[in-house]
């Protein structure tokens, strides 16, 4: 199993944990609502799970762009 991280705005891959045995409270998943979990936490039938975070140059342009909160995607 390993944990795969995205980005949610330009699909950018943010990074990977290669291990097999991480407890969710680790990794702060605890911490979500069962509907952030729905919508940011996915998993694939070969036992690895995919999380959708935000890259570095995404939340840059967040702090200068801050009207863009409001869209789930601002990168086409």
């Amino acid at each position: 199993m390993a944990l795969h991280y995205y980005c949610r705005h330009c699909g950018a891959k943010v990074g990977t944990i290669d291990r097999v045995s991480i407890y969710s409270e680790k990794l702060g998943f605890h911490h979500l609502t069962e509907e952030e979990r729905l919508d940011m936490i996915s998993y694939e039938p070969n036992g690895d799970i995919h999380v959708k975070t935000i890259c570095e140059d995404c939340q840059e342009a967040l702090v200068r762009n801050p009207e863009w909160h409001q869209y789930e995607k601002f990168i086409h």
